[in-house]
């Protein structure tokens, strides 16, 4: 079979094969699970994940979570996902939510935030969040996700996730796409994505195209642990 055929499976595997072939060891997964955090492919095998802080493919450039590959969020926050990937299913049956991040330990947190470094604190918290303060991550309330095809294909949302500037904004897009900096597909990408997770109950921000909280995080805070 020629490689071209054999890709799309191959890929699927990488994203998906290692999650279901190990159990639960890390000492990151087992804090999570006594939080009582779910993984959530148990609740929806066909969600894909691809947790780029598990890999050298983020801002950061190294692998912040080492032995942590699968994606754990509180029930709620995973209930509310799974119901935005029904969603997207329905409306294109070969589309699927891939996951980029999810719970956060603070730890991680600290080393997201240290590797802006070089900007001032102000500047830093506008991609990263203030570990002292703690982001809606570290209590398992926010998923950072795109859509892809069922082979785990991205589609194209016109940057890559954890893109830091005024092209990941959405609520600059139409003026990105006046001067001809997105095009109308990669916004409709985008408003796909916002559509289905809005309609789960989650919400957006601004400034992150994949960027979504399942609740605040003042309802957070009164209601979770942070993940350490």
């Amino acid at each position: 079979m020629p490689n071209r055929q054999r890709y799309p499976f191959l890929l699927l595997f990488l994203i998906t094969g290692r999650l279901f072939a190990q159990s639960p060891s890390g000492p990151l997964e087992k804090a999570m699970i006594r939080q009582g955090l779910v993984d959530v492919q148990k609740l929806d095998p066909t969600l894909l994940v691809d947790l780029k802080y598990s890999t050298t493919d983020n801002f950061v450039g190294q692998d912040v979570y080492g032995d942590l590959t699968r994606a754990y969020l509180q029930p709620m926050a995973a209930q509310k996902l799974a119901k935005a990937n029904a969603y997207l299913r329905r409306i294109h049956a070969s589309y699927r939510l891939l996951i980029y991040d999810a719970a956060r330990p603070r730890t991680a947190q600290w080393d997201l935030w240290n590797a802006l470094g070089e900007l001032p604190e102000r500047q830093r918290q506008k991609y990263v969040a203030d570990p002292r303060i703690g982001s809606i991550h570290n209590y398992g309330c926010a998923v950072d996700l795109t859509i892809a095809t069922q082979d785990g294909r991205p589609l194209d949302m016109g940057t890559k996730f954890d893109y830091f500037g005024a092209l990941a904004y959405p609520e600059k897009e139409e003026s990105l796409l006046k001067m001809g900096q997105l095009t109308r597909q990669q916004i409709q990408n985008r408003q796909l994505l916002r559509s289905v997770m809005r309609r789960a109950g989650y919400s957006s921000i601004k400034t992150e195209w994949w960027h979504f909280n399942a609740i605040s995080r003042k309802q957070a805070k009164q209601t979770y642990k942070l993940v350490e």
